[in-house]
Parts: C-alpha cells; sequence; structure tokens
C-alpha cells in the first residue's frame, strides 16, 4: 500500500515479488561437488548442544549486531493473510501495537481510542488495541502552534494529518510525539531495550479497507523516505543509520526479517536506487525466465514522469506494462505448463491495473 501521488508508475515491484518464484530458473553456475563430513553430537551430550547454540548466537549477533530487530508475521498468500505486520511498542508505560509493513507510506500511525469507526476485530486473530495519549506518562500532542505543523488542524487546535491511499483506502488523525521501544542484538548477543521519542499519527477515522474488520490490524508502519518516516525521524536523531534491511518469507505461514539498520550477512548483492524519487525506485535492465532474456525493449523500464519501477511492500501483486506483460506470461506458461493454472488469475489481474 502506498500513499497517493499525483503521478502514477507504469511498472510497480512488489517486495513479495511474483518473479522470486522464478528466479532460482534464471541462475545460470557450474556444477560443483563439495565432501560435507559430518561430526554427530551425542544425544546426551548437552555440552555439545550448548556449543552450537552459542556458535549460533555469535552468528547472529555477527549479522545483526547494532540494529533494532522486530518480528515479522503475515504472509503474501492472499488466501492467509495478503500483508506482512510487526509489533511495535509505543507509550509509557509501553503498549505493543501490530502494524502493517509499508514501503510505500511515510507515517507511522495507530488507531487512537478516541476512533469511532476503526475496526474492533480482526481475521488475523489478534487482540486489536488503540492508543491513548492521555494513559501514556510521555505522550505529548503537536499543537497547530508548532512551526513543524502544516496548516491542517482540528477544532481542539491539534496538529491533524489525512492520507489518501491508492487503493482508496483513508486515515484521518492527530499527530503525537511519543516514545518508541528498540530491541537490538548486542555483540554478546544479549537483547538490549531502549526508546526514543518519535511523532506519530493518531487515527481517529478510517474508510475503505483499513476500515474493514477482515484485514484489520492497528495501524501502519510506514518506511519512506519522507522526513516523517521513523527512519528518518530516528537516523536524524542518530538513533539508527539512515536504513532499514527488509525479508519477506512467502512459503508457509509467512513471516522475514525486518531491521531498522543494515545486516551484516556475507554475499549480500546491493542494488542502486534511483535518486529524486518519491518512492524505492530500481533501475531495472531487463527480466529473464528460466535463463531466458525476455523480447522486451528496455525503454519501457526507463524511470521518468508516471513511468518507472518501484518496490512496495504494502502491495502484493506485482504488475507490469503491457509490453512486459505478455511476453512474460507467454515465458513463464512455457515453463510451468502445469503448475501455473492455479495462479493464472492472481497473475492476470495484475494486466488488469496496469498502468
Amino acid at each position: 500500500m502506498r500513499a497517493e501521488r499525483s503521478s502514477w508508475m507504469e511498472f510497480l515491484f512488489t517486495a513479495a515479488l511474483i518473479l522470486a518464484a522464478f528466479s532460482p530458473l534464471a541462475v545460470s553456475c557450474a556444477t560443483t561437488v563439495l565432501r560435507l563430513e559430518r561430526t554427530p553430537v551425542p544425544l546426551n551430550s548437552s555440552a555439545g548442544v550448548e556449543k552450537i547454540s552459542a556458535q549460533d548466537r555469535a552468528r547472529h549477533a555477527r549479522l545483526f549486531s547494532g540494529v533494532a530487530n522486530f518480528s515479522v508475521y503475515g504472509s503474501a498468500d492472499c488466501e492467509l493473510y495478503g500483508i506482512y505486520y510487526t509489533k511495535v511498542k509505543l507509550g509509557s508505560p509501553p503498549q505493543e501495537f501490530s502494524l502493517q509493513i509499508d514501503t510505500g507510506s511515510d507515517l507511522l500511525w495507530v488507531s487512537a481510542k478516541t476512533c469511532g469507526n476503526c475496526p474492533r476485530s480482526s481475521s488475523f486473530r489478534i487482540e486489536l488495541r488503540f492508543y491513548d495519549a492521555a494513559a501514556s506518562s510521555t505522550a505529548k500532542v503537536v499543537p497547530c502552534s508548532n512551526k513543524a505543523c502544516p496548516t491542517r488542524c482540528t477544532e481542539n487546535g491539534e496538529c491533524s494529518y489525512k492520507i489518501n491511499y491508492e487503493d482508496h483506502s483513508e486515515t484521518d488523525g492527530y499527530y503525537v510525539v511519543d516514545r518508541i521501544y528498540l530491541d537490538s542484538i548486542q555483540p554478546d548477543s544479549t537483547i538490549a531495550t531502549s526508546s526514543a521519542p518519535i511523532v506519530f499519527g493518531a487515527s481517529t477515522y478510517q474508510s475503505g479497507e483499513l476500515g474493514d474488520s477482515a484485514l484489520a490490524v492497528d495501524g501502519m508502519f510506514g518506511l519512506g523516505h519522507g522526513p516523517l518516516s521513523p527512519i528518518s525521524q530516528l537516523s536524524s536523531e542518530g538513533v539508527i543509520p539512515r536504513v532499514f534491511s527488509h525479508c519477506l518469507k512467502g512459503e508457509g505461514l509467512g513471516g522475514g526479517t525486518f531491521v531498522l539498520g543494515e545486516i551484516s550477512e556475507p554475499g549480500m548483492v546491493y542494488t542502486p536506487l534511483v535518486p529524486a524519487q518519491p518512492h524505492y525506485n530500481l533501475d531495472l535492465q531487463s527480466i529473464a525466465v528460466n535463463g531466458e532474456l525476455l523480447p522486451v525493449d528496455s525503454s519501457v523500464f526507463t524511470t521518468s514522469t508516471g513511468r518507472g519501477t518501484f518496490i512496495d511492500s504494502g502491495t502484493t501483486l506485482a504488475y507490469l506494462v503491457e509490453e512486459a506483460y505478455e511476453p512474460f506470461i507467454s515465458a513463464v506458461s512455457k515453463v510451468l505448463s502445469h503448475g501455473l493454472v492455479k495462479y493464472r488469475w492472481w497473475i492476470a489481474l495484475g494486466k488488469w491495473f496496469t498502468f
């Protein structure tokens, strides 16, 4: 899901990219045989198990040291969830909220206690919670007199916001400053919890899918690069580096990894982002299926006004321009002639919404 913009992008990839299901087919490498030696650990050897556990903890510390780690729930499976969410603690005393992870918008917001039409139940089998600024000793409602407040205000003099998402959902509310809690893995593998002040939204009105109990969570964790994004706020205060790491699992019940900071994983492959864009745009050059490049003119992927490729974790499906869609479906049909039927409707849906 992403906040509404003045221009539409012609080519959209989601973080749960459909192409990922076929990426192993596009890798060509020489076959190498390695001989593996196994030293079994006796079942009654607690020392051996403890040694392995210690090695695992050390590895995790190297990978995640110094970053804020969040659990990931949900799945790309539309029949299961269709979204990914994490749990965030806000306020004093801290209260835990389930927030959808969304790279396509900036603001972190939660349903407020005063919201009259917010969902009261969720098909995700989670207990929906509502933020109460009056119950938090560290909460401060942002007044209209604040120089950082836009011109929109409530009747009570609160600095307010209104966000329209491109699926026609909407949330209105007011800004508040309160503490967010971050769990960090230390070099010695212990967990350290810290907190920092952050500006976020308290939603008093929701419509569209946001008001539907079938998809209800407590709010949104915006990961865009605007000034009100938690990434921008926390990095400007020196709490975290200006980077986040996000990996979505597609099989089974989903889940994945979400950290504020960089994961030090050997062999990590990077691709540059297109600068001066409202979203996380990539310079897509080509698409291959089963090692074969699709006959698509690369100019259709060029980033320009209303065109380009960007990643959005809040959107479930992948969207392709017509020039790339037809060759892609044709190539996949040849490779998976017996396995495409089950997913054909979902892939075809992307064509109907091509911009």
